[in-house]
């Protein structure tokens, strides 16, 4: 059960907060930072051995999980010298098992990690990635008209649903060895849009409870006015 933190983030949208230390380390529960709040799940859910992607402040992350023993598990770190974005950074660790889960360091949900990796196993599968449904409400009444400029339809401030990537995915080790270029900045949306392009199979799983990324400072004052319900799932 080996899980990769993707660490290495400037954490820029989340500004004023992220100017003095990494988004990882932005406390939310009790002064509990992201960091801490996700290495307990996963110590929870079965999982033994973490890694680290981390770049900038990386100092104060290591001085903050150390090597794993305050939460009874294995934590060792990948450093990247040049930016290598969410999968790239996947390319300098040479341990890696024939299936792994890798995280965003700013994602907060009540998703059993351990499940899903356990599944994504037994499949198989070379990338599973989770998704949530959003709602994305229009402010303004929509209007369509034809060539003609002739009203055709008017819907007052719709709602779309949609599925969106939650930043918690589980990888082969066989998919990073034949996909990713080493040593070059790789996002995981380049990933995707190449697994459509050559027809690589890729399972979706759908996740209905709760979760949020604290990329931006409204997203994180929600966590922080909603802490009783992060509390729920620590």
């Amino acid at each position: 059960m080996r899980a990769v933190i993707l660490a290495g983030g400037k954490g820029t949208r989340l500004r004023p907060y992220t100017i003095a230390i990494p988004k990882p380390l932005v406390p939310i529960v009790d002064d509990t930072p992201i960091l801490g709040v996700l290495i307990g799940q996963l110590k929870k859910q079965g999982f033994s051995h973490i890694t680290l992607a981390v770049s900038h402040m990386a100092d104060m992350i290591k001085s903050y999980a150390g090597d794993g023993s305050q939460w009874g598990l294995k934590i060792d770190y990948s450093f990247e010298e040049t930016p290598l974005h969410t999968t790239g950074a996947l390319t300098l660790i040479p341990d890696l098992p024939e299936h792994f889960l890798v995280i965003n360091g700013d994602t907060l949900s009540d998703l059993d990690y351990g499940t899903f990796l356990k599944e994504h196993v037994e499949m198989n599968n070379m990338l599973s990635v989770s998704v949530k449904s959003r709602e994305v409400k229009t402010d303004f009444g929509v209007v369509t008209f034809d060539e003609n400029n002739h009203l055709t339809s008017f819907i007052e401030k719709p709602i779309h649903h949609s599925f969106v990537a939650m930043g918690a995915n589980c990888f082969s080790k066989k998919l990073i060895d034949e996909k990713i270029p080493k040593n070059t900045w790789y996002g995981f949306d380049k990933l995707l849009l190449e697994c459509l392009a050559d027809g690589t199979n890729v399972w979706v799983y759908p996740h209905e409870g709760f979760w949020i990324d604290i990329g931006r400072p409204e997203d994180y004052q929600f966590v922080i006015e909603n802490s009783e319900t992060i509390k729920k799932f620590l």
